[in-house]
């Protein structure tokens, strides 16, 4: 699956879950390498970088993704092979 078609599914997806989702659009007017999308599911802050099935991460991609993991948050960088236990995550802190 490319990209854009696996965003507009884990948007839709947070959608119907009730999440807040922030799609970060590329330019030269922000920070580069921050997250695709930036949601807030029951209070904690969730970054995620979507890659399509043949993607790769930058070097600068990866390292926003650990300071966000050190700051406390959750990040991650999501393949469709991975949605559902993306899904699995969302589920779970949506309960706590």
């Amino acid at each position: 699956m490319k990209e854009k078609p696996f965003e507009t599914q884990i948007r839709k997806f947070l959608d119907i879950e009730g999440c807040y989702c922030f799609k970060v659009w590329g330019g030269g007017f922000q920070q580069a390498g921050i997250p695709d999308l930036l949601i807030c599911v029951n209070g904690y802050f969730v970054a995620v970088e979507v890659k399509g099935d043949k993607g790769k991460p930058s070097e600068l991609q990866r390292y926003n993704i650990g300071k966000i993991k050190k700051a406390g948050g959750v990040a991650m960088i999501l393949y469709p092979k991975d949605f559902e236990e993306f899904k699995q995550l969302i589920f779970k802190l949506k309960d706590r």
